[in-house]
C-alpha cells in the first residue's frame, strides 16, 4: 500500500476509532475494496490528514456538509467521531442551526434528530 493509504488508515483510526475501522475492514469485499482504498487515500490520507484546520473544525464542517446535502447516513458515524475530534454537543447544535438557515430547516431537523439518537447511544455505551 502507498504511504498516503497508510497515513489515511492512521487518521481514519484516530478520528473514527479502531472498532469502527475494524468493522469496515472486515466488511470489505473484492467488489468494494477499490472504493475503500480510494476514500482511505483521498478523504483520510489527504483531506483529514491535512494540518490546514484542526480536527474539531473539520468535524463540524463535515457534519454541516452532510446535513446540508442530505447525506444523513454518515451523520451518526461523524457524531461518534466528535468524541475524538473535540467538537462538543454545543458545537454540533450550532452547526445544525447554521444548516437550518442556509440549507433548510427539514435537513437540519433530521440531522439534529440523528445526533440526539447517536448521543443517547453513546451515553448508554459508557
Amino acid at each position: 500500500m502507498s504511504d498516503r493509504y497508510n497515513k489515511g488508515m492512521n487518521v481514519r483510526r484516530h478520528i473514527l476509532g479502531e472498532a469502527h475501522v475494524a468493522r469496515a475492514e472486515a466488511a470489505k469485499t473484492e467488489f468494494d475494496t477499490p472504493f475503500q482504498e480510494l476514500i482511505t487515500e483521498t478523504a483520510w490520507g489527504n483531506v483529514w490528514a491535512s494540518d490546514g484546520i484542526p480536527d474539531r473544525e473539520r468535524s463540524m464542517l463535515t457534519l454541516a456538509l452532510l446535513a446540508a446535502l442530505g447525506n444523513f447516513d454518515e451523520i451518526p458515524m461523524h457524531i461518534r467521531a466528535t468524541a475524538r475530534t473535540g467538537a462538543s454537543k454545543t458545537d454540533v447544535l450550532e452547526v445544525f442551526q447554521h444548516v437550518a438557515l442556509y440549507a433548510g430547516v427539514p435537513r437540519a431537523n433530521h440531522a439534529l434528530k440523528l445526533a440526539k439518537e447517536t448521543y443517547a447511544e453513546m451515553e448508554a455505551d459508557t
